[in-house]
C-alpha cells in the first residue's frame, strides 16, 4: 500500500473538475487543487471571500500580499478575474453559482452528511467559516482529506459524531487511499489509488463498500 502525497491527492481531483466549470476551493488541503489543474481545461476558480478567476500559487518572491484566498494564502489573478465584496461572493455560494466545492472534513458519512467546522471537543476552535452555505449551495460538494486521523480512525464513517456542518451534501471523497462515491446511502469505490485493496479498505473503514 502506498498512499498518495498530498500534491498527489490534489492532482486526482483536479482531474475531476470537468471543463467550464465554476469552482470554490475550501481553507487548506483543497487551495493546491489550483495547482494541478489540467493545462488548457478552462476553469473558474471561486474564494469566498471575494475573488473569481484564480490562477495557481505564485513563485516564491511573486506573492502580492493584496491578493489572497479566503485562506490568507497569496494567489494569482488569471485574465479576466475580479476581486468583489464578500457579500457578493457569499450570494454566489447560496445562490446555486458554484458548480463543485472542494472541502477538507474532520467527518464525512456514507449517506454523504459532512462534519469539517468543529469535533466538539472542549478545547477546540470552531471555524464555521462559509463551509455551510458551500455545503448547501454547490450543486456538487468533494471532499478531499486522508481517510484516517493520526490515531488510525476511519474519517469515513456510518454516522458523523461531530457537528454538522451538511447533510446529505458529499456526492465525492478523495483519500490519499482510495476515491470513493457516495450514492444512495452507499460508498462506492471509484478508484483504489493506493493499492490497499478492496478488503484492506473495508476493514480500515468500518464499512461495505461496494466495486
Amino acid at each position: 500500500m502506498k498512499p498518495l502525497t498530498r500534491d498527489q491527492m490534489a492532482a486526482r481531483v483536479a482531474q475531476d473538475i470537468p471543463e467550464g466549470s465554476v469552482v470554490n476551493l475550501g481553507i487548506g488541503l483543497p487551495t493546491k487543487v489550483a495547482n494541478f489543474l489540467p493545462e488548457g481545461r478552462e476553469i473558474m476558480l471561486h474564494s469566498e471571500n471575494g475573488v473569481i478567476g484564480m490562477g495557481p500559487a505564485p513563485e516564491p518572491g511573486q506573492e502580492d500580499w493584496d491578493l489572497i484566498n479566503a485562506g490568507k494564502q497569496p494567489v494569482t489573478l488569471l485574465p479576466g478575474g475580479a476581486y468583489f465584496h464578500h457579500a457578493d461572493s457569499f450570494a454566489m455560494m447560496r445562490g446555486g453559482h458554484l458548480d463543485i466545492c472542494v472541502l477538507g472534513a474532520f467527518q464525512v458519512a456514507a449517506n454523504g452528511d459532512l462534519a469539517n467546522w468543529h469535533t466538539g471537543e472542549p478545547d477546540a476552535i470552531p471555524a464555521v467559516g462559509g463551509a455551510m452555505d458551500l455545503a448547501t449551495g454547490a450543486r456538487s460538494v468533494f471532499v478531499l482529506m486522508d481517510l484516517l486521523t493520526r490515531d488510525g480512525k476511519s474519517k469515513l464513517v456510518e454516522r458523523c459524531t461531530y457537528p454538522l456542518t451538511g447533510v446529505g451534501c458529499v456526492s465525492r471523497v478523495y483519500t490519499d487511499l482510495a476515491v470513493f462515491e457516495l450514492k444512495n446511502g452507499q460508498v462506492h469505490l471509484v478508484e483504489d489509488v493506493s493499492g490497499a485493496g478492496l478488503q484492506e479498505l473495508e476493514r480500515l473503514t468500518g464499512l461495505t463498500i461496494l466495486a
